[in-house]
């Protein structure tokens, strides 16, 4: 997949989020600018470890992504990026691996 198929035309800003209890942390933080956005295009999560994504990862993010300010949970997508994969059985707009990441960062 390259950086120009991603579901959101305008995205333009890429970060994390935590509050200040660093629970929960969002590793990842899609919106339409910075540093400060207009719209959130969505939340996700990096699992770099040697087990699939699995539902209570899932389950996870979507707690975390509830307290990013600005997100509309109906309207954004979340986002999956996992070194073994996903085994999950929610819906997410955008799961990526390992090659998917190196792809993208060669752009």
């Amino acid at each position: 997949m390259e950086l120009s198929d991603l579901p959101w035309a305008d995205l333009g800003a890429v970060g994390g989020w935590w509050n200040r209890r660093f629970d929960p942390e969002v590793d990842l933080v899609g919106a339409d600018r910075g540093p400060v956005a207009n719209r959130i295009h969505f939340a996700g999560s990096i699992k770099w470890l040697n087990g699939p994504f699995d539902d209570r990862d899932l389950a996870d993010l979507r707690r975390a992504a509830n307290e990013v300010p600005g997100l509309d949970p109906p309207v954004a997508g979340l986002v999956v990026v996992s070194l073994s994969g996903a085994d999950i059985t929610g819906d997410v707009a955008l799961s990526w691996g390992p090659d998917d990441v190196v792809g993208a960062w060669r752009q």
